[in-house]
C-alpha cells in the first residue's frame, strides 16, 4: 500500500465513520432529523459515484461510496417510514 492509497483509506474511514452515529441514531429512534431532498440527492450521487468506482477499479472510493451510500439509504427509509 502506498502513500496516497493510505491517505485515501483513513479520508473513507473518517468520511464513512461520520455517518455511523446518525445511522444509529435513526435506527434507535426511528426518526430522521436530516432533509429529504439531501438524503435523495446523497444516495443517487452516492450509488452513481460507487458505480464509477468500480469501472474504475478504485476499490478504496467504491468502498467509500458504496458504504456511504448504504447508511445514507437507512437513513432515508427510515425518514419515508416513519415521517
Amino acid at each position: 500500500m502506498n502513500g496516497g492509497e493510505i491517505v485515501g483509506l483513513i479520508g473513507m474511514l473518517l468520511l464513512v465513520g461520520a455517518w455511523i452515529p446518525q445511522t444509529v441514531e435513526t435506527i434507535k429512534k426511528r426518526e430522521c432529523p436530516l432533509n429529504l431532498e439531501f438524503i435523495i440527492i446523497y444516495v443517487v450521487a452516492a450509488s452513481l459515484l460507487t458505480v464509477y468506482s468500480y469501472l474504475i477499479g478504485d476499490w478504496i472510493f467504491f468502498t467509500l461510496n458504496f458504504l456511504s451510500a448504504f447508511q445514507s439509504a437507512v437513513n432515508l427509509v427510515v425518514k419515508v417510514l416513519y415521517s
